[in-house]
Formats: structure tokens, C-alpha cells, sequence
């Protein structure tokens, strides 16, 4: 079933015709008009009810067959889940810096919404995991403690805005040791309750002497994200979160790269397209880069404080059941899993088959074309498939085909 699914202008997202999720809207819905001015940032698919998917031959609501036909859930799913949809599956478009966050465990979401339902309105996890459609910026999980303890010699204005204390506690303790965790939380904690005009000063400075002309030695340090610096402080003037680049792993995911973002795990998304899926939940905890609500403190008490390289964010996939056209990413959660089915047709109208699951799936299509039935299936193609059912595919030509498969593999 061939569904009409919503999309978001959020002031983050990119503008326009550069825009992936303006461009898969336009191509998959001929009746949208598309403005050079709009930032279209996310392309929801599934039944959240802050962006709800529809039958695009009724009008229906997806979740309203959902509950109607409950059964093309698979039997599984029903059994875990219940009557709904467990995910949320997405396309963003990023243009400025998303908020510095970390999403809480299932039992923390719970506690979290019994206390203040009007901040964290529901009570569940909110693992995600981020597949890059173009190259994608993000910072993810603590660097390694060296590198944090080089940023605290090498750069006087984040150990200032640290403070001497805590900087010199971080700065005494090895990553081998169990107190550096503890170290590195009161180091984060100092830096992000310091007086905001303190941190601008700061920044100020930082900003000023990597703009400064000529090869000084903040500039020429390999280590240091001069340039990250420099746009986020452009983003988010005299912000904390600007100095978090120093703390955080920064990638540039390529395409069909991924992350997965497990509970309790700081990250920040900073430019670029990419696919995006997640548990049905709208819990994030907030603490820089935004004009929301930050909950510094229920932050600074969350995190891991695992410090890894940015080569171990990396989320791998598996080949899928002996089939290289299809990889899929399985994380340790049991809401949502990724497939990327990825080929070029060997002859004129080959046919292919979508891989079947147990559950029920939702197939986008981003490039290729083809028919099912009577149904004519192309770029910006969002699919409801029912569980245990086999979609078959003509396709037309010798256009490489790039769909995406959100599903549960319990």
C-alpha cells in the first residue's frame, strides 16, 4: 500500500531544491510545491501522531488500518509491541547544528515522564540509528581521553571555562583507570553550568584567535576542529555546546555509512542528509546547540562517559541472508532494524523481490523505478508492506535502485 507521509519545515533544516527530503517530497507527491526559501528538514514514515502517514488511496490513516487490521503487524510484533507501529522511520536534512542530546533507557524515560510529563511526554527509550544518503557530519560519544586531556593543555579557553579544579582532576587520572569517568563527568558539568557570560568570553576568545591570520598554534593543531568551531559559534553564538566539539567525536559518515544511538550516549547532528530510525518516542534530553529547554543537570547524570575513537561509532552491517544487493543493520534493540537494498539491474524489466519479513515494513524508494501490480513505484515511493507479504517488482530500466527496508527483526 502506497502511502502519503508528512514532512517537517524545521529552521534547522536545508533549504529548497538542496534539501534530499524537499526532493523525495516533490518526486513521490505530485502535488506538492516546492519553495527555494523552505527549510525541509524531516520526511516522517510510520503513525507518530505529530506526523501521521496516510493510505494514498483513501486518505486513511496508517495507524487507524494498523488498529483495524492488526494482524499485518505480524504476530511477533503484536506480542511485543502491541496494536502499533514500534518505530518511527525517517529522512532528515540538515543544514545547522541539531541540539547536543542523549535519548534515556526505557526505564529512565518512564521516571522522567512520571515527574514532568509536560517536558518528557511519553515513557519510552528512544534508540535511533543515522544512515548517511549524502556525506554526514555528526559529533558522537566522548573522544578518547587523550585527546580530551590535549584539548585541556592546548587550549587554555576551554580549560578555563572548565575550571582549574576539574580540568586538573582530568588531567591526573589515565583512561585505564575507573576515576576517569568520574573526572570526566565533574569536567562537563563544570563547563556546562558555568555563568553563560563566562563561556562567552571564552568563546570569544577561542573564536578570535583561530580567525586570526597567520599559522598560529591552535590553528596549525591537527588535532583541533578549528572549523567546526568557527560554524557552530557562527550557529550558536557565545553557546556551551560549541565548545562540546572539543569533548565529542566528530565524523563525516559517507553514504551508506551509520550510527546507532544507543541510550545515554551524547551526539549531535551537524550537516548533511541522511536516513533516519528510530523507537516511537519523543524523549530527548538537551543540553547545547538549541533555544529549547536544556535539563543540564538530568544530562550530566545520564551519560556513559565511554570514551572510544570516532572509527568506533561506526554501526556495521550484515549482508542480508546471502543476498549483496541488501545489508542490513540489526542493532541491540528490539523496535526497528534497517535494510538498504542497494543494486543495478542486470537486464531490461528485472524483476525483484523485496525480502519478506515477519513484521511489517516500510520500503522507501530513492532511486529506480518500477511497477508492482497496477501500482507504479519510483523516487520519493513510501510503501506499506504487512507482514509475511511478498512485493515483486518490474523494474524499468537499468537505473540503479536504492530503497530502504525499516522493519522488526524480533
Amino acid at each position: 500500500m502506497e502511502l502519503k507521509c508528512a514532512y517537517q519545515t524545521y529552521h534547522w533544516g536545508r533549504a529548497g531544491s538542496s534539501s534530499a527530503v524537499a526532493q523525495l517530497v516533490a518526486a513521490g507527491q505530485p502535488e506538492f510545491t516546492l519553495s527555494e526559501e523552505t527549510p525541509y528538514a524531516e520526511l516522517w514514515m510510520g503513525t507518530h501522531g505529530s506526523g501521521p502517514s496516510v493510505l494514498a488511496s483513501s486518505g486513511q490513516p496508517l495507524a487507524d488500518y494498523i488498529r483495524e487490521n492488526p494482524q499485518v503487524l505480524g504476530e511477533r510484533v503484536l506480542a511485543k509491541f502491541g496494536v502499533q507501529l514500534p518505530y518511527l522511520f525517517k529522512v532528515l536534512s540538515v543544514n545547522t547544528a541539531l541540539s547536543i542530546q542523549a535519548h534515556p533507557s526505557k526505564s529512565h524515560a518512564e521516571e522522567l515522564h512520571a515527574a514532568r510529563p509536560t517536558v518528557y511526554k511519553d515513557p519510552n527509550h528512544k534508540p535511533e540509528m543515522a544512515l548517511a544518503l549524502t556525506p554526514f557530519e555528526a559529533l558522537c560519544g566522548f573522544r578518547p581521553l587523550e585527546e580530551i586531556q590535549h584539548f585541556l593543555k592546548a587550549v587554555p579557553e576551554l580549560s578555563a571555562a572548565v575550571g582549574a579544579e576539574p580540568a586538573a582532576a582530568l588531567l591526573a587520572v589515565s583512561a585505564a583507570e575507573p576515576a576517569a569517568r568520574d573526572r570526566l563527568r565533574d569536567c562537563l558539568q563544570a563547563l556546562m553550568t558555568r555563568e553563560p557570560a563566562e563561556i562567552g568570553r571564552q568563546l570569544d576568545s577561542l573564536v578570535a584567535r583561530l580567525s586570526a591570520p597567520g599559522d598560529s598554534a591552535a590553528a596549525s593543531d591537527p588535532l583541533l576542529p578549528a572549523e567546526l568551531v568557527l560554524r557552530l559559534s557562527q550557529q550558536y553564538p557565545g553557546d556551551v555546546g560549541c565548545l562540546c566539539a572539543l569533548l565529542l567525536n566528530r565524523l563525516t559518515l559517507q553514504p551508506g555509512q551509520a550510527l546507532f544511538l544507543g541510550p545515554n550516549e551524547p551526539h549531535a547532528y551537524l550537516a548533511g542528509d541522511c536516513i533516519e530510525i528510530m523507537a516511537c518516542s519523543d524523549n530527548v534530553v538537551r543540553a547545547g546547540l538549541t533555544p529549547k529547554f536544556k535539563d543540564v543537570a538530568t544530562l550530566v547524570s545520564m551519560l556513559t562517559y565511554e570514551c572510544r575513537t570516532a572509527a568506533q561509532q561506526l554501526f556495521l552491517p550484515t549482508t542480508g541472508g546471502g543476498d549483496e544487493r541488501v545489508q542490513v543493520f540489526q542493532p541491540p534493540v528490539p523496535d526497528f532494524s534497517l535494510a538498504k537494498i542497494q543494486f543495478v539491474p542486470e537486464t531490461e524489466n528485472t524483476e525483484y523481490t523485496v525480502p519478506v519479513r515477519d513484521s511489517a515494513s516500510l520500503l522507501l524508494v530513492v532511486s529506480g523505478s518500477a511497477t508492482s501490480g497496477a501500482t507504479v513505484v519510483g523516487r520519493g515511493s513510501v510503501l506499506f508492506v504487512p507482514a509475511n507479504e511478498q512485493v515483486a517488482l518490474r523494474l524499468a530500466g537499468r537505473q540503479e535502485v536504492l530503497m530502504f527496508q525499516a522493519f522488526c527483526q524480533l
